[in-house]
């Protein structure tokens, strides 16, 4: 039976080399490849600075941290989103303002932005759903309207671009993720992006405890002043070593994917008993992390069945997310959220299965994808 996993990283012998030579030396922190790495990145988002971090939830939280938010503020945010994107709110002791999604791109309902906003808001969240820019000249003139600052968290949007520009430079920060499934990996880190010298120099002592000089500045061994308050971001000479390698591989990852995703799209396009969101178009250029497809009505109550379905022919598939945000326990419990709230994201929510287009498969992956899930619905009728 062909196996079509969800997603599998793209290492070889050249990521376990790259481990290799730094493990052979004596500096896995503080060193020389999480700056080269920053460098690479930079360069391949045209970042005029880029910071490393541990993970993307830490680069949320370092940017609300650096903004000063805490409590009576609110951050806007959308209710279709990974968790993380509203806990960082939450951990620096502000308020996330949720926002519903727009029914073609899975996106925040821009129209509903300016209504979240308050007194009290001081950022709004963008998230890039799935790799699909959102419209940022309108989400950039409502903040400038009322003095937000904008982070995008584009966790899944490497290769993203609006109007020729990469995301994470389209607001004022970006937030990856390098997560082993995403678009590519350093087994487990982050980063951010900006275009402010000022912002970039504070993030980067930030992530380091709030010391005033990295090792390499310090004139003697281990004395040093510490000159704000900081955290432990960082990301390590591994880490690092892997990424480095990993971006090399990403003009090939990001075409595999288009290749992919155009070649699913086109078999399921005239799949009556599913919707597909919106994917690239004119200024829209999408990052294709997987192709979500949203069953009709009648097919939600048997969605597991078709996933489990789809297992027993070999296919990997996940959702994107579970539920809205403020959906989860957490969020409905302290904020009394009520299960019928936020409709448009509960319908994806509640009625997608992600499909792969990792550049881990291939065209007949997709082909046979597609065949399987006709097959399974049909059966399911």
């Amino acid at each position: 039976m062909r196996q079509v996993p969800f997603g599998r990283p793209m290492i070889d012998d050249r990521e376990r080399q790259a481990v290799m030579d730094v493990m052979k030396g004596d500096i896995l922190v503080h060193g020389p490849k999480a700056k080269e790495f920053e460098k690479s990145f930079a360069a391949l988002t045209k970042a005029p600075y880029a910071i490393s971090v541990s993970s993307c939830t830490a680069a949320l939280h370092l940017l609300y941290f650096y903004l000063g938010l805490g409590k009576g503020d609110e951050v806007i945010v959308p209710a279709q989103t990974h968790t993380a994107t509203a806990h960082v709110v939450e951990l620096v002791g502000a308020k996330p303002v949720f926002v519903d999604a727009e029914r073609e791109t899975g996106n925040i309902d821009i129209e509903q932005i300016e209504k979240a906003v308050s007194p009290r808001t001081k950022a709004i969240s963008i998230v890039h759903f799935l790799g699909m820019p959102v419209d940022m000249d309108r989400v950039n003139m409502i903040a400038k309207k009322h003095g937000l600052f904008v982070v995008e968290d584009a966790a899944l949007a490497v290769g993203t671009y609006y109007k020729g520009i990469h995301a994470g430079l389209l607001g004022d920060a970006g937030c990856f993720s390098f997560y082993p499934v995403k678009h590519f990996t350093t087994a487990e880190g982050g980063a951010i992006t900006v275009k402010d010298e000022a912002i970039a120099a504070k993030l980067e002592r930030q992530k380091a405890f709030g010391v005033d000089r990295t090792v390499g500045e310090r004139k003697v061994p281990g004395v040093y002043d510490v000159t704000m308050l900081g955290f432990n971001y960082r990301m390590n000479e591994i880490e690092a070593a892997i990424g480095i390698e990993q971006i090399k591989k990403v003009p090939m990852i990001l075409e595999r994917r288009k290749s992919n995703y155009e070649c699913l799209e086109s078999a399921l396009r005239d799949v009556s008993e599913i919707e597909l969101l919106r994917s690239s178009y004119g200024d829209f250029q999408s990052s294709y992390y997987c192709l979500s497809i949203i069953l009709k009505e009648k097919f939600i109550p048997k969605r597991f069945e078709i996933v489990n379905e789809l297992k027993a022919n070999g296919i990997g598939t996940s959702v994107y997310y579970p539920r809205p945000v403020p959906h989860m326990t957490y969020y409905r419990e302290k904020y009394g959220y009520m299960e019928n709230s936020y409709p448009l994201a509960s319908r994806i929510s509640y009625g997608s299965i992600a499909l792969s287009v990792g550049p881990h498969l291939n065209k007949e992956d997709m082909l046979y994808m597609a065949e399987a899930l006709k097959k399974t619905i049909v059966k399911f009728k």
